[in-house]
């Protein structure tokens, strides 16, 4: 792995981790559940190699399923709550991690590639035209 390391953690600090400074991609989701999920209007994820993660400390889990009907495991801290990953059954065969970008402690030069489930985001927000939007996604 690169010597050049990105760091991030829960809202406590009770769970830390490190993963590449640069994530594979980054996206937006607007469905319903990570709408929820995240208490707010939509969620924004970064995808790293599943192998670079570097975890200390103790994650719970949510089990929810995807539209696909595939499970959706929704990892978060036990002590504060904050979500940290969101896992799939077929992330471990794309050999990817799936970190909520807001647990990163930087992460003024994230810029997202795409917006999925723009069907589902809410009214009042408004997406730049230049954005890649996917109106729905099945996972």
């Amino acid at each position: 792995m690169s010597e050049e390391l990105r760091e991030g953690g829960c809202l406590c600090g009770q769970v830390r981790y490190k993963v590449p400074a640069q994530p594979l991609d980054t996206i937006v989701c607007h469905c319903k559940n990570c709408q929820k999920q995240a208490g707010s209007a939509f969620s924004v994820v970064s995808f790293f190699p599943r192998d670079s993660l570097q975890l200390e400390g103790e994650l719970q889990t949510f089990e929810d399923k995807g539209t696909s009907g595939q499970k959706v495991f929704r990892r978060f801290c036990g002590i504060c709550g904050s979500p940290v990953i969101t896992d799939t059954e077929d992330a471990p065969r794309m050999g990817m991690i799936f970190i909520k970008a807001g647990t990163l402690d930087e992460i003024d030069d994230l810029k997202p590639s795409f917006h999925v489930w723009a069907d589902s985001k809410h009214c009042w927000l408004t997406l730049a035209d230049d954005q890649v939007q996917i109106a729905q996604q099945d996972f």
